[in-house]
């Protein structure tokens, strides 16, 4: 449904009403594989804006693609490239954040990663996918680059990735070249599935078959097994293919939510304070959605403040009840940038009609 031409005309007598904010706070997740976070923010808001509407572009993330992107301005960070292995340990050109922040009474070099940039599914062309063979080993050699660099706290966001591996790649990489020398590794996760599950969960998403599902989770419990302590049944250790578990157990990585942290890091709660609705979004709104992915974080943070929350995705296959959970006021399927525009417009008229 298109933009009706008394778009405009819902938001002006809303903007002369004293202390009735009238921003709209855009942040979106990435479309996986399609478009970035900002590209989705920019294609709504552009939508938003030709409907009179006032927009602040907050694209957000979750540890997965994007978390690199959404972090640079918000810490002031400096990108550095270097080249390591992809999946298959071909040569890729790669990249890491560099931030000098506050920490106590100082100031502390912090790194930011992204699992994707190294050991991303969207390196290795679809059949050329070996999940049985694909490992973590250039996410290992960047953890180190920016370790070299002088980071002394590492933020690893491990969406994305192309690997089952349980993080044995990166693990022998890091090993090789000397360890963290004593750099904090904190992975930001955007699931909760525990290492054991990794396989189960996420390896048919990147190219394994059943039998190939059997083996990789016999390779996790072998690892597990091996490893200074055991990953399974501890939440969370199941990201990227059991990585984050890999380095728990090997490093002592300390876990956390990569979409509270991210939603921190950019100001997002008094951002959405000021604003009369904030819409959120990722390519495929489903069950997943609804545990550890940005768009549960953005709602729930909208409802606790009680600021209506409406979503665009790519494609839906939450039902009614899931978009209840998620308190979603609206969600709004947009497969392209021409579609995300009207969108936009969509949402001026269902956000001022209101």
């Amino acid at each position: 449904m298109g933009p009706r031409n008394d778009a405009r005309a819902h938001t002006d007598p809303v903007s002369t009403i004293p202390g009735v904010p009238t921003q709209i706070l855009l942040a979106p997740d990435s479309f996986k594989g399609t478009f970035s976070a900002r590209e989705v923010a920019e294609a709504v808001g552009s939508g938003l804006r030709e409907a009179g509407c006032d927009v602040d572009l907050c694209p957000v993330a979750d540890g997965g693609e994007g978390t690199l992107e959404a972090l640079v301005a918000p810490l002031g960070a400096e990108l550095h490239q270097v080249e390591v292995g992809d999946p298959l340990r071909r040569a890729v050109r790669a990249q890491f954040g560099l931030a000098i922040i506050p920490a106590g009474r100082g100031r502390e070099a912090v790194g930011i990663i992204e699992v994707a940039s190294a050991s991303g599914l969207g390196l290795v062309a679809e059949e050329e996918r070996d999940p049985l063979v694909a490992d973590t080993f250039g996410t290992g050699e960047l953890i180190l680059a920016a370790v070299e660099a002088g980071a002394r706290t590492l933020y690893l966001g491990v969406g994305g990735s192309a690997t089952t591996d349980g993080g044995a790649g990166a693990i022998a990489a890091i090993e090789r070249g000397g360890g963290l020398c004593g750099a904090r590794l904190v992975v930001l996760c955007d699931v909760r599935t525990p290492f054991e599950d990794a396989g189960r969960v996420f390896a048919p998403q990147k190219g394994a078959d059943g039998e190939d599902v059997r083996r990789l989770t016999k390779r996790l419990h072998a690892l597990a097994r091996r490893l200074p302590r055991d990953p399974r049944g501890i939440p969370m250790t199941g990201a990227a293919g059991g990585l984050s578990g890999g380095l728990w157990a090997a490093f002592e990585a300390e876990l956390i939510p990569g979409a509270a942290f991210v939603l921190d890091a950019i100001d997002f709660d008094r951002r959405m304070r000021g604003a009369r609705a904030v819409v959120a979004g990722e390519g495929k709104l489903d069950q997943q959605s609804l545990a550890g992915k940005a768009v549960s974080e953005v709602s729930t943070r909208a409802r606790q403040s009680g600021v209506p929350c409406f979503a665009v995705t790519g494609r839906r296959e939450l039902d009614s009840f899931g978009a209840r959970i998620l308190d979603l006021q609206a969600v709004l399927e947009a497969g392209n940038l021409s579609e995300l525009r009207r969108a936009g417009a969509e949402l001026a008229q269902l956000i001022f009609a209101g």
